[in-house]
């Protein structure tokens, strides 16, 4: 039970946590859409894909201590099962009837197959494709989970494996260039069921399509954050073998989480391409994976809001510097990623809950709380002790 200060204390802090989702929500589907030409907000649309990354790492290695530097795996994976429905799409044989061989994607014509390898085949169907943009990240996060941590393997070693496998998958990518395209990966997609995706209209909506889905993330991992396996994650954090001795199993619980970062990261890379127009295996090596832990870092890996804001923040700081110092960009985020460490390793969330939320919880405060809860008792009719004396002596 709380005391009457601890409740006021508490309906005022789940207030303003609630007024900070609702400011969100409105600065990205109502203020940055009103304030924004269609080219910008079209790149900030981009800048949210990457936000999705940022709420699976909060959850997997802010409340779990799971870091992991191979994110980008999932949102490449996401990302190549919509490319490749856009693709086919774009390849029918009217569209592709200068080739060799009409009816099947450009780079594989170039590459001189003469049929549609047969796991093209299935992403003919979209309810394939959208089931699995979901599935097939959450199926190699699981086979991943399932391998490293019923083995106990984690901490560096964790990282270190998954930033191994971003690196393998990449190489495969490049490797296998009739089948997904190579290096250039797999581009020119400009419909979806028919729909021209490059216009400014279609761009604007998958904006809000965008904003939505993150939006639907958000409260998805709030809930998780906040209920009984949010509260196992962080006991597993601190003391994961005081954990297992009370008789959880850690490593089905790793697992899930795993998997529900992987496919957070699959939904932001399948709107990636939807906005974009393209995927390549840029988005699936170390240096976007890492790119993306430092998103979550410098938001706050503890804070969901934080890991949204830090995504926007960092990525406008790479534009506008890239725009206007391309050479020093590389040295400005080494910069930024050891500013973050030495000077607020709590990230911008870490720096609001120290200095701007005390200060807003003052400036809320409208009224003094009274020193006494309890009323004083009304005046007793009896005679006091010094009265019955007096009598006695009278």
């Amino acid at each position: 039970m709380f005391t009457p200060i601890e409740a006021q204390t508490e309906h005022s802090r789940n207030r303003i946590a609630w007024w900070q989702y609702l400011l969100l929500a409105a600065l990205i589907l109502i203020i940055l859409p009103l304030c924004l030409d269609a080219f910008r907000l079209n790149l900030v649309g981009k800048y949210l894909t990457y936000a999705f990354v940022a709420l699976g790492l909060v959850l997997c290695w802010g409340c779990g201590g799971i870091l992991s530097l191979g994110q980008g795996v999932f949102f490449g994976l996401g990302g190549y099962c919509m490319a490749m429905f856009l693709k086919l799409e774009a390849s029918n044989p009217e569209a592709t009837a200068i080739q060799s061989t009409p009816g099947i994607p450009d780079f594989m014509d170039w590459n001189q197959l003469t049929e549609l390898p047969w796991f093209w085949q299935p992403f003919h169907s979209l309810s394939f494709t959208l089931l699995a943009v979901i599935a097939v990240p959450m199926l190699f996060a699981f086979i991943i989970g399932l391998a490293m941590f019923t083995r106990r393997v984690g901490g560096v070693y964790f990282a270190i494996i998954t930033q191994a496998i971003a690196a393998i998958l990449s190489i495969l990518i490049i490797g296998q260039q009739g089948y997904t395209g190579g290096v250039n990966g797999i581009t020119d997609l400009r419909t979806f069921l028919t729909w021209d995706i490059r216009s400014e209209s279609a761009q604007t909506l998958l904006y809000f399509v965008n904003a939505a889905l993150l939006l639907a993330c958000l409260f998805i991992a709030l809930y998780i954050k906040n209920c009984k396996l949010g509260r196992l994650l962080v006991a597993m954090r601190e003391k994961e073998d005081r954990v297992r001795f009370s008789g959880y199993n850690v490593a089905n619980f790793k697992i899930f989480i795993f998997c529900i970062a992987a496919a957070f990261s699959a939904i932001g890379g399948a709107m990636f391409t939807l906005q974009v127009g393209f995927m390549s295996p840029s988005f699936v090596g170390i240096v976007p994976s890492i790119e993306m832990v430092i998103f979550c870092a410098v938001g706050g890996r503890l804070s969901l809001l934080g890991a949204i804001y830090g995504t926007l923040v960092v990525n406008l700081a790479k534009t506008t510097f890239s725009e206007s110092f391309p050479e020093l960009w590389l040295f400005a985020m080494g910069a930024l990623f050891i500013g973050v460490v030495l000077a607020f390793p709590d990230g911008l969330a870490g720096l609001y809950q120290s200095y701007i939320h005390p200060w807003l919880s003052r400036f809320r405060q409208r009224q003094p709380v009274a020193l006494e809860l309890i009323e004083p008792a009304p005046p007793s009719s009896e005679p006091t002790d010094i009265e019955e004396r007096r009598n006695v002596s009278a």
